[in-house]
């Protein structure tokens, strides 16, 4: 019979003995500066004053790029108001954005204590030539309460260089896009400011290539699980990872505001951050940045060659051009006629380059230097030297397969022409006795390490999978012979927050997942939760972040429990944890206040882990006897709802988001089974 307890009462608890995961210190990245200066030449193309607001310049090649300068008083406002504009070429505004809309931009990661949500835009007209000629405007910004002093006088600097249209406040980079297509400048262009708002304006041609300061300290984020890159729509996308020479590497695609970037076309590059202790993690300086305007990347790996750190990556140049504008006509036709890859260097190449390429570390650590190859028409390289020796390569996207090569540059043929089949990211890796092939955001295949590619049998089908809500996760061979999986989070579309679990494997070869104690969530001060047996219990909480750890022991083959996490009121928004014996299953599905959550899909029955979403796991291991639980719910103003990260007897992870949802309330429901030593700490 179920009893309903109100609120618990709680007790402050001793740290002593307890957790590892409570008295740790945080992992932190060191980011890099943020903070740009630009050498201003003494006289601008333009210039406009309060006493003129109006006036027209010759506009120089639109190749060239432009550098435009203002000095602004922001205030309150209603409404639209504009601030400097040039007719059909840039449009620089104040409004007032929906602070419940978080559309492309995420601006409300960033309210006014009044919960208004004004913003600064500037809207650039792009002509593209090359695919269906039209005109298409680009818009960057930010929310003004991003900056201190949001109402004040302010220095605002627009650069367009061809490849990225960048906004500054007060030499602060804000936003930044990556155009496609060039302003259409007339030879007299006219121009005006905004003098209410607008003291002064200065345009400079060709654009001014900005330096990153070195006066201001690095930033120091606390906790790098669950770490997103700074600024208001800047996400984690896939990740490459490498454990060299003692130094753990993450590449990551660099995304803005959810794969819309560059039109919609993503405008991805891999950045990259590494750690020698997992204690401290250096941001360094993009492995793979945007330099033309025809660049867009998709993912690759880390590979050592000739003691050389290198990343391979594709160029998705498909997303942008028609395929008979690029390489991939030729680099197909050489396939065709030699069966095997040639190589076509991109400088000389007459068409838009496309296809596989890689970046070389000048220092084995960071510092690296494009290549200018092109030895694949796949578009997702994975590039690995298999336990056997031998140059991989698995294709995807554009490609399928497994291809070997004695060089990284060309003279690649087909190992196994069929598997695996291309699509999303597809990642190898070998532990102990078994090999391991990943595949994207739903697929993994193993087989005995001994046995042929041939054998290689879908994990998947067996409802053995370790997808736990990461999308498109990495394995990495660490020190001790620990694994790690590395991944983003999709939050309200593509990109999100970065990921890391650790791997166990099991004699029979299968992976499980657990929390690695090295990133485990830091949290403060613990506070104890009464004992609970079979009902229903509620218990109220202020911690907007919080971990919260209980142990159970089941008292019968059909134990199961939940964990509801609720706003502070109605409960169909809420998120339901269950853990099921009977079944072995767990899952997140939506909260009931009347009864246990109905069955979610796992990954082999149609459901769907990689949204991070409603899904659940089979298969568990070590749920028939006592064991622990370890939840880490985490609220931010950026991600507009909560991450929960669970994991199960140490031996099983699983992570959602919930968008939308603030955590007020936990509703505990058990039955069949005991919950002891429960706590809770804020984060």
């Amino acid at each position: 019979m179920m009893c309903e307890n109100k609120i618990f009462s709680f007790l402050i608890i001793s740290l002593i003995g307890w957790s590892s995961a409570f008295a740790q210190r945080p992992a932190t990245v060191h980011e890099l500066s943020n903070w740009w200066t630009f050498a201003l030449p003494k006289k601008a193309q333009a210039t406009l004053q309060v006493l003129r607001p109006a006036g027209e310049f010759a506009a120089k090649s639109a190749e060239e790029g432009f550098t435009l300068r203002f000095e602004v008083d922001l205030q309150k406002f209603e409404g639209y108001q504009p601030l400097v504009d040039i007719p059909s070429i840039l449009s620089v505004s104040l409004r007032r954005a929906d602070p419940n809309d978080r559309d492309r931009q995420n601006y409300p990661t960033y309210r006014m204590a009044d919960g208004s949500l004004p913003t600064l835009e500037a809207g650039l007209w792009l002509y593209r030539p090359d695919k269906d000629p039209q005109l298409q405007k680009m818009t960057i910004g930010f929310p003004l309460a991003m900056i201190q002093n949001s109402y004040g006088k302010h220095e605002v600097v627009l650069n367009f260089t061809g490849a990225h249209f960048v906004m500054y406040v007060d030499n602060e980079r804000v936003d930044s896009d990556f155009p496609i297509g060039y302003p259409q400048w007339k030879a007299k262009t006219a121009w005006t400011l905004n003098p209410a708002f607008v003291s002064q304006a200065e345009l400079f041609m060709p654009a001014i290539q900005p330096t990153r300061g070195n006066s201001t300290k690095p930033t120091v984020h606390s906790q790098v699980q669950y770490w997103t890159p700074p600024g208001h729509n800047s996400w984690v996308g896939d990740i490459a990872a490498l454990y060299h020479n003692g130094r753990y590497h993450i590449f990551y695609l660099y995304d803005r505001r959810h794969h819309a970037s560059k039109f919609g076309c993503g405008g991805h590059y891999f950045e990259h951050i590494s750690t020698t202790d997992f204690k401290n993690w250096t941001e360094h300086e993009a492995a793979t940045p945007i330099d033309e305007q025809w660049e867009t990347f998709g993912t690759g790996t880390p590979f050592v060659i000739d003691d050389k750190l290198c990343v391979s990556y594709g160029l998705h140049t498909s997303r942008l051009y028609p395929e008979d504008q690029t390489m991939l006509p030729a680099l197909k036709e050489y396939f065709d006629k030699h069966g095997k890859s040639g190589f076509f260097n991109n400088n000389s190449f007459p068409t838009i380059p496309s296809g596989a390429t890689y970046s070389i570390s000048q220092d084995g650590i960071s510092n690296f230097k494009k290549n200018s190859n092109i030895f694949h028409f796949c578009e997702n390289p994975t590039i690995y030297t298999d336990a056997e020796g031998k140059l991989t390569m698995l294709a995807n996207f554009r490609s399928k397969g497994m291809w070997q090569s004695e060089s990284i540059d060309g003279d690649w043929y087909p190992a196994l022409a069929d598997f695996p089949p291309g699509g999303d990211c597809t990642f190898y890796f070998r532990w102990g006795k078994f090999d391991y092939i990943i595949g994207g955001f739903v697929d993994l295949w193993s087989k005995p390490a001994s046995a042929p590619n041939t054998a290689y049998e879908s994990v998947k089908a067996t409802g053995e999978d370790f997808y736990n809500g990461f999308s498109v996760p990495t394995i990495s061979e660490i020190s001790n012979g620990r694994f790690l999986m590395a991944g983003w989070l999709p939050v309200r579309g593509w990109g999100g927050p970065l990921l890391i679990h650790e791997l166990i494997q099991y004699p029979d070869g299968r992976i499980g997942t657990k929390w690695m104690e090295e990133l485990a969530p830091m949290s403060g001060t613990p506070q104890s939760i009464a004992n609970l047996s079979d009902g229903l219990s509620f218990y109220d909480t202020d911690h907007q972040s919080f971990l919260l750890s209980f142990d159970v022991t089941p008292k019968g083959k059909d134990s199961r429990f939940a964990v509801s996490f609720l706003p502070a009121e109605g409960a169909d928004k809420g998120c339901e944890f269950q853990v099921n014996a009977s079944n072995q299953t767990a899952q997140y599905a939506p909260a009931n206040f009347k009864r246990f959550a109905d069955p979610e899909k796992s990954l082999r029955n149609g459901g769907n882990p990689q949204s991070a979403r409603n899904y659940a796991l089979e298969k568990l291991i070590g749920i028939d006897k006592p064991y622990s639980v370890r939840i880490a719910v985490t609220y931010t103003d950026k991600l507009g709802g909560v991450l929960i990260d669970s994991e199960i007897a140490g031996q099983r992870t699983m992570i959602t988001y919930r968008p939308d949802l603030l955590v007020q309330k936990l509703m505990f429901r058990l039955e069949q089974a005991d919950m002891k030593n429960i706590r809770i700490a804020p984060m």
